[in-house]
């Protein structure tokens, strides 16, 4: 830990909190002089950072309620950290907030600025707090993995993984065969997995480092790292996962993908597993498929009213094509499983071909494409128009192929629903004329599109108000009506013991173009792109950044977020 300067010295003196003798006294028993100033009860933790945050204006925190962000954490190495008692909290933009325990130290400060090429704001905490949140952040070796067994024995572990015959026989194999639920491999893939469900992550990436493994969650969107096992457990974690999934277990220099499934807390959790090849082993890579959370109901995604009316408006229609479009995890399977549960009935008949099926629905058929056994989304979907569907869900449209026989479907009949991966909805329509789909096909078929993307929920328990410029506003599209009495929020990079940063959950983002007669006829014409998006915001679409505009408004999200997820009008 970094040594204390004699300015914190005079700090305390000045105010009365301690005496010279006691400060002499502390150092001669070495070690961090506060630290043991504080075990001897010569000064009391409040008061000691709020002396030192009123002589600094370094705000005090307890490091125990916050998680620092991984994006900030990367910005100085670790040997950094532990040798200087330093911990970086959180990063925005060029401002790299750093938690220290000396506020007084210029050449640390200075130091810091020079690695990291950021301006430093500083917050201050007591040694001890650092000290334990340092060991916590940077904890490697066996003692780590010695505390994640501790907690999977001492039971909260509660997992049962759903395998078959096979690969309980290869874990046997694996194991020599003794229990392979003792293993260490399978207590530390157990206890991932569980730290995931609680954290509500959506995928777990598991990557060899030089020294260590790094298990990161992807949380409400964002990466951040958990936990660093030693290097040696690589091999059997990855040979765990691949049992699970009945994958090859001597196979190490392919690609791999498989699935399993466990239960946890009374239900079924299906994860999707992809193994790569990379410079130190293998990494492996987990996408959780919670059916628990999957949101069924349209009307709780957070849709503006004009986008909820025309998504309804469209899966209400006895035939045609509705489109959802964006980048992966933006929720596009979450709306059209939301789609297909709405229209669902006894009296109609729902086929989905998807690759692969993410969440089982009751009263639905749902068609899993395998290549390797011929089975495509084309030649399942020309099997399904057989199957006398009305609404047929195409989990995506990849090729000319499969595009022109939904467009088909569209026009003979069939309900259809489908995804496709476009920036916004009015370029969706010259997507599929580039696939090769005659304009007028495309006219005739489209009933609606929505462009989608989800946008983290800023922290009502500790977001901050932002005071912006009228210029500022105008620029980023507020309208002039309404700029009195704006009232904008933005998270709080310290976080809260509510969240992680200052943002707890995410919502939808959705961008809606309904086609009616004039956007029609603009296609078969061929008008571009650009024509096509200004009638639209002409007839009133609201596009995605207007659509986060409107909810940074509401306090829902910051404008910085809105920012982050939507492109520039």
């Amino acid at each position: 830990m970094a040594r204390v300067s004699g300015k914190i010295r005079r700090v305390l003196v000045d105010a009365g909190l301690v005496t010279d003798r006691d400060w002499t006294a502390a150092r001669e028993k070495g070690g961090n002089v506060l630290e043991t100033l504080l075990t001897s009860d010569s000064i009391t933790e409040g008061a000691l950072l709020q002396a030192l945050g009123r002589a600094s204006g370094a705000a005090p925190v307890d490091l125990s309620r916050l998680t620092p962000d991984p994006a900030a954490v990367e910005c100085l190495p670790q040997e950094s950290c532990l040798e200087f008692g330093v911990l970086p909290l959180s990063k925005n933009g060029d401002c790299l907030t750093v938690c220290v325990s000396d506020p007084f130290d210029v050449l640390l400060l200075d130091d810091m600025r020079r690695r990291t090429g950021c301006d430093i704001q500083q917050v201050v905490s007591h040694p001890g707090s650092l000290k334990r949140a340092l060991e916590k952040q940077f904890q490697t070796g066996a003692r780590q993995v010695e505390s994640l067994l501790g907690e999977v024995n001492a039971g909260n572990g509660e997992l049962e993984v759903r395998t078959d015959e096979v690969a309980e026989d290869l874990e046997m194999a694996t194991s020599g065969g003794g229990n392979a639920e003792d293993a260490p491999a399978v207590k530390l893939v157990n206890l991932i997995l569980l730290k995931a469900l609680k954290e509500k992550a959506s995928d777990i990436h598991i990557e060899p480092g030089d020294k260590s493994l790094r298990v990161r969650y992807r949380v409400d969107g964002s990466l951040h790292q958990v936990m660093t096992p030693p290097k040696g457990i690589l091999n059997a974690v990855i040979s765990r996962l691949k049992i699970m999934s009945q994958l090859d277990i001597a196979e190490r220099y392919q690609p791999q993908d498989g699935k399993f499934q466990i239960r946890y807390e009374g239900r079924a959790i299906d994860f999707r597993l992809s193994i790569l090849p990379v410079v130190g082993g293998e990494k492996a890579v987990m996408r959780i498929l919670d059916g628990g959370n999957l949101a069924l109901k349209l009307e709780t995604m957070g849709y503006e009213p004009q986008s909820l009316a025309h998504i309804r408006k469209a899966i209400n229609a006895p035939y045609g094509m509705l489109l959802i479009t964006g980048p992966t995890g933006s929720g596009k399977s979450t709306t059209l499983y939301s789609c297909v549960h709405e229209v669902a009935q006894p009296d109609i008949n729902v086929v989905t071909v998807e690759d692969p099926v993410e969440y089982r629905m009751d009263g639905i058929n749902q068609v899993p494409v395998n290549p390797k056994r011929n089975m495509t989304f084309a030649g399942a979907l020309r099997s399904i128009l057989r199957q006398d569907p009305d609404v047929i869900l195409i989990g995506e449209i990849r090729d000319k192929e499969t595009a022109d026989i939904a467009v088909k479907a569209a026009l003979t009949g069939h309900l259809v629903l489908s995804t496709l991966h476009t920036n916004d909805a009015p370029s969706t329509i010259t997507r599929l004329m580039d696939m090769g789909i005659d304009p007028f096909m495309v006219s005739s078929s489209l009933l609606a599109i929505g462009a989608q993307r989800l946008a983290r929920k800023v922290c009502e328990g500790c977001r901050q108000p932002l005071d912006l410029p009228e210029k500022e506003l105008l620029a980023v599209g507020y309208l002039k009506h309404e700029l009195p009495g704006i009232k904008l929020f933005q998270a709080n990079p310290a976080g809260c013991a509510r969240c992680s940063g200052g943002y707890k959950g995410r919502f939808a983002i959705l961008e809606t173009l309904y086609l009616d007669e004039k956007l029609k006829r603009m296609i078969v014409e061929g008008r571009s792109v650009h024509d096509l998006r200004a009638e639209a915001i002409t007839q009133g679409m609201l596009t995605l950044r207007r659509v986060g505009l409107l909810n940074a408004l509401r306090g829902r999200t910051s404008l910085e977020e809105v920012m982050r997820v939507t492109l520039d009008e």
